[in-house]
């Protein structure tokens, strides 16, 4: 009996064992990790960000959505925006190539929202010639004494000379003309309703954006302080769009007004950075009676019949 009580006490005490071992191993676990794959970039390098949520349930719509990556510059701007779908074990990966928007050098901030859960990781950008600094070992020089060579005339050679370009310009018919840059981020509430990033609607949106509003200074100024803004609260108005039909289509129904209005763009000739700013203005005046002043309109005369 004693050697059997002594061989039972001891079995639950490895039990007890492995399973605290199990316990804390599994709490360590962050609820959302994310991480790039290399600590500094150049110009035209693969960003590879991945990470794991720890509460990923694909049977689950509540626990089955997207990953929200955000990459901010040095400044604070938003350079890119992507939604990412991890696999059945929670585990996620997308890539962004290191040029375009994100072409100031210095530190850049990785955010990743899910659900509730955020966390974030760091990076440096070196720009297109950049390497990390490392400490080089002194190298004892050594003095030769050199014959010196006659020196030979070398006649110019005539022909043409292509210009050295600069940092953020290609070189184009003989003239450093400026790159373009990739565009941002697409819209996540429109791509959310209209289920598809290839839909008529998010193609009309990409279009107003690239070859309208950014081809200014001010409209590129707009869209930054607005990307600030709409992408501070927009994954989450998509997530829930997935989640709930009826929400979708109220979405949907409710920015048709706006897409119309911006169609108007496509039938005016902006050439200057006052015709941006006036018909911006205009657009936005426009939006502002239809979502805002007409509803109350109708609710003051509503109330006053009563």
């Amino acid at each position: 009996m004693k050697l059997s009580g002594k061989f039972f006490l001891a079995f639950l005490s490895l039990s007890l064992l492995s399973y605290g071992i199990s316990g804390a191993a599994y709490a360590s676990v962050e609820p959302l990790s994310v991480t790039t794959n290399k600590e500094f970039y150049v110009e035209g390098a693969t960003i590879t960000i991945s990470g794991f949520v720890k509460d990923f349930d694909t049977s689950d719509p509540m626990r089955s959505v997207d990953v929200t990556i955000m990459i901010l510059a040095p400044n604070g701007n938003l350079v890119s925006v992507a939604q990412v779908t991890p696999s059945s074990d929670g585990n996620y990966s997308t890539t962004v190539i290191a040029d375009g928007m994100i072409s100031t050098e210095g530190d850049y901030t990785v955010k990743a929202k899910w659900s509730a859960q955020e966390n974030q990781t760091m990076f440096k950008f070196g720009g297109s010639s950049g390497v990390p600094a490392t400490e080089e070992e002194p190298t004892e020089q050594v003095e030769e004494e050199v014959e010196a060579e006659p020196e030979v005339d070398v006649e110019p050679v005539m022909g043409s000379t292509q210009p050295v370009c600069g940092p953020g310009t290609v070189l184009k018919n003989g003239l450093c003309v400026a790159e373009q840059q990739k565009k941002g981020g697409g819209c996540l509430i429109a791509t959310a309703a209209f289920g598809s990033e290839l839909a008529p609607q998010i193609q009309f949106l990409r279009e107003i954006r690239d070859n309208t509003v950014l081809q200014t200074q001010s409209g590129s100024a707009f869209m930054t302080g607005f990307n600030q803004f709409y992408y501070s609260f927009s994954p989450t108005i998509a997530d829930y769009e997935r989640e709930n039909p009826a929400f979708k289509e109220t979405v949907k129904i409710a920015i048709t007004p706006l897409l119309t209005s911006l169609a108007i763009l496509n039938y005016v000739d902006i050439d200057s950075e006052e015709e941006m700013l006036g018909y911006g203005i205009g657009v936005i005046l426009l939006n502002i009676g239809m979502y805002f002043v007409a509803p109350a309109v109708v609710i003051f005369k509503i109330k006053n019949r009563k």
